[in-house]
């Protein structure tokens, strides 16, 4: 089993900026990549940004150059910051894990930008 707690989220501005943190705990060991995803009301979940252990990442191309994910092996937590956020980035954002087999949420953030 891996838990997932997110934070981070929150009421800004559209051109302010937000940073997400996820931290995981559990067989972390068996945890393959990690992402964020999200879900506007009405929509179905997205892929915004993922990044393997190696390092290796992918994002959205709604998000590309403006959303940055990190990872910390050591602390076991994964960062989204977000730049230039718009209002369609209003959405809550879950934490994701994957290993071979199986894949782990954590129970999302809200964030919400203003016109």
């Amino acid at each position: 089993q891996v838990q997932l707690v997110e934070s981070g989220g929150g009421l800004v501005q559209a051109g302010g900026s937000l940073r997400l943190s996820c931290a995981a705990s559990g067989i972390i060991f068996r945890v393959n990549a990690m992402g964020w995803y999200r879900q506007a009301p009405g929509k179905q979940r997205e892929l915004v940004a993922r990044i393997t252990t190696g390092g290796n990442t992918n994002y959205a191309f709604s998000v590309k150059g403006r959303f940055t994910i990190s990872r910390d092996n050591a602390k076991n937590a994964v960062y989204l910051q977000m730049n230039s956020l718009k209002p369609e980035d209003t959405a809550v954002y879950h934490c994701n894990a994957e290993t071979s087999s199986l894949a782990y949420w954590g129970q999302g953030t809200q964030v919400t930008v203003s016109s």
